[in-house]
């Protein structure tokens, strides 16, 4: 499960900026504080929690910080001369040649870890990781290269001359199979992010799940039969590319890469009712998604298999642009998924930056589930819940406030109409 969130100096985080899934001390209305939370290790903990914000105020930044965060872990670079893809804040002259900061605190095994380091593009300048159960305890610090292990941390022991400047120690001691090491990796292997105005890759991912996971399939289909699409099945398959499949204008290269015997076609087929003059059931017909189907219907069959896997593995699931191409409603309902004990037994959390105003719902979410990116007039992203505004009641409506600018982070428009008169009056000149 995840706590919180730290990042600063990337992108357009200046300072220091921390996204909290712990349950603020508030009571809400109906059953959102007994559906909405959980409790783990005496702590309460949110299902889910949306970003909002102007365009170009940050939202996407704070899931690129996760996303960085998670790659580096995962993947630090391979040699010791390669650049660290690291992006600082470069509109201050101060932060430019200054580390990158990102923390994580989250829940594994029974234990509360504190996970963080700061870099730059050329090399590792601090890392540290701390357990907690009564008291935080430091499990190693690192500074450039002066480490300091404790003894029970035992699997970093004669590892840190083999950590190059550029790669994080927790990388290394993973390689070396460090159990506490390995079972961390696997944590951020699970925590997943999508960004839902792109398909193709979690199309393939939705496209597995339904050829080798029985019972994940199922539930795709059922989601899928849930949102109205028009369609009553779904059937998946691979299938050996021929010649007339091809188009004509493909490179020979590729087509001898594609006609080798090894190389298969992924086809997703969709299946919709055909009904006689007298709308009498006559048939089925069946419907290539790809060629047939709406973007919208291929944007929900790419992310339904993303979403079921977490809510069914109870990982962290943290979505760009959720609302893009799908109807408020589908959007309240994947919502919905997570912010539900019955769907979400294993308490799986939701992280997704939006402009759906929809879900600014008092009966959706509770105050502390509302966070706001807004920039200010130096280019920062500040972040900040709605549960920090005095006076803000439970049943207030979020979602008018918000769009008449009583939260902030929304777009302040200059009026159009004398640029539009202008430009007229020049073209009629």
């Amino acid at each position: 499960m995840l706590i919180e969130f730290s990042v600063g100096n990337f992108r357009s985080f200046k300072e220091i900026v921390t996204l909290s899934m712990e349950a603020a001390p508030i009571r809400s209305k109906g059953k959102l504080d007994a559906e909405n939370t959980f409790e783990v290790d005496n702590m309460r903990l949110l299902k889910s929690a949306a970003v909002y914000g102007a365009n170009a105020s940050g939202k996407s930044n704070l899931v690129k910080a996760i996303g960085f965060m998670r790659q580096f872990i995962r993947h630090s670079p391979p040699q010791s001369a390669d650049e660290i893809a690291v992006v600082p804040f470069l509109l201050n002259t101060e932060t430019t040649t200054e580390p990158s900061f990102f923390e994580i605190v989250f829940q594994l095994n029974n234990k509360q870890y504190r996970y963080g380091f700061q870099t730059d593009n050329k090399r590792v300048h601090k890392e540290w990781l701390y357990h907690k159960n009564k008291r935080e305890t430091m499990l190693f610090e690192r500074e450039k290269d002066i480490y300091v292990l404790s003894k029970q941390f035992k699997e970093g022991h004669g590892l840190t001359e083999r950590t190059r400047p550029n790669r994080l120690f927790l990388s290394v001691v993973d390689e070396w199979n460090g159990s506490l090491a390995g079972q961390i990796m696997q944590w951020f292997a699970n925590l997943s992010l999508i960004n839902a105005s792109q398909n193709e890759p979690y199309k393939f991912f939705t496209f597995e799940q339904l050829l080798e996971n029985g019972s994940l399939a199922q539930q795709i289909k059922e989601l899928l039969r849930q949102m109205d699409l028009g369609i009553v099945d779904w059937h998946a398959s691979r299938d050996r590319w021929t010649e007339q499949l091809l188009p004509p204008e493909l490179p020979v290269e590729l087509r001898k890469l594609l006609l080798d015997e090894t190389s298969q076609k992924a086809t997703i087929q969709t299946i919709h009712l055909v009904y006689d003059g007298e709308n009498k059931l006559v048939n089925q017909a069946t419907f290539d998604l790809e060629q047939q189907e709406s973007d919208g219907t291929q944007k929900a069959f790419a992310i339904a298999g993303p979403f079921l896997y977490a809510l069914s593995t109870g990982s962290v699931l943290v979505v760009d642009e959720l609302d893009a191409r799908l109807h408020p409603l589908m959007t309240r309902q994947l919502l919905g998924l997570f912010n539900s004990a019955v769907t979400n037994p294993n308490h799986a959390q939701l992280i997704f930056a939006t402009h759906d105003a929809n879900l600014l719902n008092n009966q959706l979410l509770r105050r502390d589930q509302i966070w706001f990116a807004e920039k200010n007039r130096f280019g920062a992203t500040n972040l900040f819940s709605l549960v920090e505004y005095k006076g803000v009641r439970n049943d207030a409506s979020y979602e008018a406030d918000y769009l008449d600018g009583r939260y902030g982070a929304i777009p302040y428009l200059h009026t159009i109409a004398p640029f539009v008169a202008e430009v007229a009056d020049g073209q009629n000149k």
